[in-house]
């Protein structure tokens, strides 16, 4: 009994020799069980039924005069002649380029410098870089009816032109067709310039410095240096950063409603703007769902482009 226990007892404790084991079935490769996919399975249908269903029948109802209630007639590519005919589309999709090229222009060239400048070694870079990205997180609602209050003309902004004797340039910034349009872009430009930095600072800190020393060593002086050394070798980093910067700066909203609703005279009116009003004030849905589907157009567009351009330019380096 007792020699019975002990072969058991060496049985589960004492290790079998690597002779004695039984080998794993090795697995199928290039096979997936059948039970894996019932995790991702809700996941993919969500984004199927999302963005490339719903994208679908959107794109469907472009080209009808569905109202969003009750029947519909196919009228074929009617509602994209109507936009092209009307001058308060053109002068939306003349809008929706400004903000767009203007906003990643302006945000991408403060946010280079700003990365470059908090590269250096400063006691309080830290702080400066939670306080130069923290416009990104807020809501852009909120962040723009504070706007709205320093641009009214009892506000801040007046206040501070008269104080310095420059009440001459005090206006309605809001009411005036000539410049609403650029406080639209002051707005938008502001909260995402810590976007663009955070980028440039990961492609930055990439850049080996000994490459930086030895061009100094050369005799480059600063702008040398950062023209044929740091920005050659960031130029993944903006290439993601323009691209992203110019697919925001097309769908341009929140900002625009919160500021001026598309006024005054639809001076600030954008695509997104009037594909709001089109298909959610008006009821014509159809005609939005055009205008939407322009947008789109546009937005892959542009993205390609800036994508086949930043690859090219990867390939001659």
């Amino acid at each position: 009994m007792t020699a019975t226990l002990h072969s058991e007892t060496e049985a589960v404790i004492v290790p079998r020799r690597a002779g004695n084991r039984r080998r794993p079935r090795p697995r199928r490769p290039g096979l997936l069980k059948f039970g894996y996919w019932w995790w991702a399975l809700p996941g993919i249908l969500m984004v199927l039924s999302i963005h490339y269903v719903a994208t679908t029948v959107g794109g469907f109802f472009a080209f009808t005069n569905w109202t969003g209630i009750g029947d519909f007639d196919i009228v074929g590519f009617d509602n994209f002649r109507k936009i092209f005919a009307d001058p308060t589309k053109v002068a939306a999709l003349g809008n929706t380029l400004f903000l767009a090229f203007g906003s990643v222009i302006l945000s991408n060239v403060a946010g280079l410098g700003i990365a470059i400048g908090l590269n250096r070694v400063l006691k309080t870079r830290y702080i400066l870089r939670t306080l130069f990205f923290m416009p990104v997180v807020l809501s852009p609602l909120a962040t723009s009816y504070i706007w709205k209050f320093i641009f009214q003309f009892d506000g801040p902004l007046n206040i501070l032109l008269r104080a310095v004797g420059l009440g001459d340039l005090a206006r309605s910034w809001l009411a005036d067709p000539t410049w609403a349009i650029w406080t639209v872009l002051i707005v938008v430009v502001w909260q995402n310039i810590g976007f663009a930095m955070v980028i440039y600072m990961a492609g930055l800190a990439a850049v080996p410095v000994e490459i930086e020393e030895a061009a100094a060593i050369d005799g480059a002086n600063l702008w040398q240096r950062f023209w044929h050394v740091t920005l050659p070798s960031i130029r993944p980093a903006v290439a993601i950063a323009t691209t992203l910067g110019l697919v925001n700066g097309l769908r341009i909203f929140d900002q625009i409603m919160a500021l001026t609703g598309g006024g005054p005279a639809n001076a600030t009116a954008t695509l997104a703007t009037e594909v709001y009003k089109q298909a959610f004030s008006l009821g014509n849905f159809g005609y939005g769902a055009a205008l939407a589907l322009l947008l789109t157009l546009i937005i892959l567009v542009f993205a390609v482009v800036q994508q086949r351009v930043g690859q090219g330019r990867s390939a001659e380096d």
